[in-house]
């Protein structure tokens, strides 16, 4: 019986054996790795371990080699088990996408069908590339990315999400989407999505240098942010409002306390005074009340912060303590997906309705309560814009959220050629 690294299909890149020997000899030596080594110690093996593995791993390629009349070599022995050990102790085909193997890459998808894409930073475009793991090879590299996190994906709980860890050379960590074949044919793999976070802060002159901005709001959001004001930024999917926010910390005075709440973490505010609370769901088959958004800006407010960051806010709940906080003398900033100011308050007042009971017109005057800014990002070009930045005035007009242009996106220019109308200043 196979243990937990299974039976997959082997190596690409060792290509001087015949596909059945290859298999044949792969297989073979997970067995015996199998049986040899208990589970604990191949989920998390100590710097020991992994020399005690590698030089078993290499024996018995070397056995399971004579065994059947093969001489391919030292080189390619020593390249059968490198990529053999990397598979058993590493996370397989997923170690040659990942820091220190790739630095370029911000999103990997694999679909059901096998199909293995990725994003390259700066891009908003999926790119196919040359790499295809097999369902076996596929299953245990997400078994042993969530497992430790006691998440298992399976037909009962077809759905997870889970962080893929920080490590020395990825210390920014990343978030795991995974669905089950049962929910996402066809194929009989899982559908995963992984992204990665940055693997350090990210400085607001990275943004000016990819045109996200002109340097002059970037020096308006500067000021906005060292004055403590409240921002809301709004943005559809992968407008990089999440990175935006991120550079947009960099700005805050440094003596100021900051508390950051996110379901999950992504956000990294480089300096000392920055307490993190993290949302969490309630563990499958248990009792344990989940902890959410919505109670972690509960209890920043009672940790006297300057400053709140908040993650994406996705639920009326979450929404309706974040502006009561704002609405009480704390200063923030948090994201919310819309695709233009005015769908991102009728989207609040929304959720708000449905899952707080908030009336529309009571949701429109608590917007224009708690937010004195909003930035709206979007994608032109195929490049990520700030399209406008807003004062929020703070008395409706005809019972609707009133915004104050101070810079909106020329539509007309050019990819090359970025271009932002001045309309009015900072409040």
């Amino acid at each position: 019986m196979p243990g937990i690294l299974g039976l997959y299909d082997t190596a690409t890149n060792v290509n001087n054996l015949d596909e059945t020997t290859r298999s044949e000899v792969f297989n073979e030596v997970i067995d015996q790795i199998n049986h040899e080594f208990p589970t604990t110690v191949l989920q998390g093996p100590s710097d020991t371990d992994r020399q005690r593995i590698r030089e078993r791993v290499e024996a018995q390629i070397s056995a399971a080699l004579r065994k059947r009349n093969c001489r391919p070599g030292a080189q390619l022995e020593g390249a059968i088990a490198e990529e053999l050990t990397r598979r058993i102790l590493g996370l397989g085909f997923l170690d040659l996408l990942l820091p220190p193997a790739r630095t370029d890459i911000s999103e990997i998808t694999i679909y059901s069908s096998g199909l293995l894409q990725i994003m390259l930073k700066g891009s908003v475009r999926w790119e196919s590339i040359d790499l295809h793991p097999g369902a076996g090879e596929i299953w245990r590299v997400l078994d042993r990315l969530i497992g430790p996190q006691n998440k298992t994906l399976n037909e009962t709980n077809p759905s997870i999400n889970a962080k893929l860890p920080a490590t020395l050379h990825n210390p920014g960590g990343g978030r795991i989407k995974a669905l089950h074949p049962v929910i996402a044919p066809p194929g009989r793999n899982p559908s995963i999505n992984i992204r990665l976070y940055e693997q350090k802060p990210v400085k607001p002159e990275w943004l000016l240098e990819r045109g996200m901005m002109s340097s002059e709001m970037m020096d308006l959001l500067r000021q906005a942010m060292e004055g403590g004001k409240r921002i809301l930024i709004s943005g559809g999917t992968r407008t990089g409002k999440t990175t935006l926010l991120s550079a947009l910390c960099n700005y805050l005075p440094s003596i100021w306390r900051i508390v950051k709440i996110e379901d999950p973490e992504e956000i990294w505010v480089d300096r000392p005074t920055v307490q993190t609370v993290e949302a969490r769901p309630q563990a499958v088959g248990t009792d344990v009340r989940p902890y959410t958004l919505a109670d972690g800006v509960d209890d920043a407010m009672r940790m006297s912060p300057d400053y709140l960051v908040i993650g994406e806010v996705r639920d009326g709940i979450a929404a309706m303590s974040l502006f009561r906080a704002l609405m009480t003398g704390h200063s923030g900033a948090c994201t919310f997906h819309a695709d233009s100011p005015r769908e991102a308050v009728r989207r609040l007042a929304t959720v708000m309705g449905a899952d707080a009971g908030v009336k529309p017109h009571e949701a429109n005057q608590m917007i224009s309560d708690a937010v004195d800014l909003l930035v709206q990002i979007s994608i032109r070009h195929e490049v990520r814009r700030v399209t406008a930045i807003s004062n929020i005035a703070k008395d409706l007009k005809n019972g609707d959220v009133y915004f104050e242009l101070i810079y909106r996106y020329i539509e007309e220019s050019s990819a090359t050629e970025p271009g932002w109308e001045k309309l009015g200043s900072l409040i």
